[in-house]
């Protein structure tokens, strides 16, 4: 058999394969309409399967500021100390303009496969059980959704320094400790998360997501920008230690860098376009890249300039001004990680209630919020207690990028391309991504035993429940 039959027998087995039973979101009935017309082919294109969530009903620039909000999110507020300081203005700047480049470019290879076969794979893990079989869809699941988990507590612990860095402005005594912040942070991301049904349903809140956004890194870029004026001689050295400590702190970095770039989800947030689905995902990724990414370059790259290696992990700390402005600032973090998180935790939200809903009646059916308030409800609980318990922002940052990312974005995304393209492309161009497969495992590993050492660091420092 040739490679051709091959690849093409192959192809036909894993389409087949049945939902594993242990799955913990088995093939429903479609709740929505499970044709859509692919106006680059000509042809209908059936959804992997059954959803009860909406389908292929955003225009490309809604998408493109969903990308943006994760890109621009509070995180934002930390980069300069957690990347910038350990690299430095060289290799911070070009590391970051690398990444970008290079995750651009992962990005749009995942995109280019979200039609695969006939068929519309509208989560990852159905991507990779397409393509591998039921082993891939299950390890692809649980990747992405360790992945998704550690990002959302991380959200729930921002949001809780945002409140706590507000209460301290008016009054330092240590009654509200970051604990408390943190149980009334989930409280709310749980209110938002009932309210809004699906990824699709965000749409005006998006655009007070942007507002918000822009709020805090405008009063943050200026706040340091008068600071940096006024302060005298900065001191931009990487900080002193043993070569094995500088050594993962670099790698621990490029792990942040990437973590910046990506979310996880990208097939979770192409199921929400319209067709056609590639070009329009095209349009989001380029918009995610260039316009979306200038207020995260101005605000980690003015908080450098002006705080050096002495910037704090959350810059809106570091900065000096009038406290109502500070506030305002604070608040905007705050209700922009609200919305980010829903973002991110969208994949769970989705998996829960196509298995734990009823299928019948809207969204707002008595039913159906029931079952979001216990599902969700359950969720958030859990990563409120998890955040509360190690609010170690910069670690959660770290592992996610080291452990996940590089294999979600990079590694599996380069192997997916090569299994599916493969008899189509040259050897010049499987070379190329193998080059990738390899660097970037390579780079996983190492920068997950970076992330494991800075997490055995701070828990000798910190005791569970730190007021941080």
């Amino acid at each position: 058999m040739d490679v051709t039959k091959q690849q093409t027998h192959d192809e036909e087995a894993v389409s087949n394969y049945p939902p594993p039973a242990s799955s913990p979101c088995p093939e429903r009935e479609p709740l929505l309409p499970s044709k859509m017309a692919d106006h680059e082919k000509g042809e209908s294109v059936s959804i992997s399967e059954g959803t009860a969530h909406q389908i292929s009903a955003d225009p490309w620039y809604q998408v493109g500021f969903i990308l943006t909000t994760g890109i621009n999110s509070a995180y934002v507020l930390g980069y300069s100390g957690s990347i910038m300081v350990p690299l430095g203005w060289m290799g911070g700047t070009c590391g970051m303009i690398l990444a970008a480049s290079i995750s651009l470019y992962a990005n749009a290879l995942l995109g280019r496969l979200h039609e695969t076969g006939g068929k519309r794979h509208i989560r990852y893990k159905d991507l990779a059980g397409h393509i591998y079989g039921r082993k891939m869809y299950l390890l692809t699941w649980a990747l992405q959704y360790t992945y998704l988990f550690m990002i959302n507590t991380g959200f729930i612990i921002l949001a809780g320094q945002a409140l706590k860095a507000i209460y301290v402005l008016f009054r330092d005594d240590g009654l509200l400790k970051l604990p408390y912040c943190i149980a009334l942070s989930g409280f709310v991301c749980a209110l938002f998360a009932f309210g809004t049904p699906y990824l699709s349903a965000l749409r005006i809140w998006l655009g007070f997501s942007t507002v918000f956004s822009l709020i805090y890194i405008v009063i943050a870029f200026v706040l340091s920008l008068r600071d940096g004026i006024t302060a005298p001689v900065k001191d931009y050295s990487i900080p002193a230690g043993s070569q094995s400590t500088r050594f993962f702190a670099t790698v621990c970095a490029v792990a942040n860098i990437v973590f910046v770039y990506n979310t996880g989800m990208l097939p979770e947030i192409q199921a929400t376009i319209r067709p056609p689905v590639v070009k329009n995902m095209d349009k989001a990724l380029w918009f995610q890249f260039t316009i979306g990414s200038l207020p995260m370059y101005a605000v980690t790259f003015m908080g450098y300039w002006a705080y050096g290696s002495s910037t704090s992990g959350y810059l809106l700390n570091s900065v000096n001004g009038p406290a109502w402005i500070k506030v305002v600032a604070n608040f905007s973090a705050f209700f922009q990680t609200v919305i980010a998180l829903h973002i991110f935790a969208s994949p769970m939200y989705e998996c829960l209630d196509t298995r734990f809903g009823s299928g019948k009646g809207g969204p707002f059916a008595i039913h159906n919020v029931a079952s979001r308030v216990a599902m969700r409800g359950s969720y958030l609980t859990v990563i409120t207690v998890v955040a509360a318990m190690l609010p170690f922002l910069g670690d959660f940052m770290s592992l996610a990028g080291a452990l996940i990312t590089f294999p979600l974005t990079f590694v599996l995304a380069n192997h997916m391309y090569l299994m599916v393209k493969g008899p189509k492309l040259s050897a010049f161009q499987k070379g190329w991504h193998w080059l990738n497969i390899v660097g970037f495992s390579l780079l996983s590993a190492m920068a997950s035993v970076g992330a494991l050492r800075l997490i055995m660091r701070d828990s000798t420092t910190y005791h569970l429940f730190a007021d941080m």
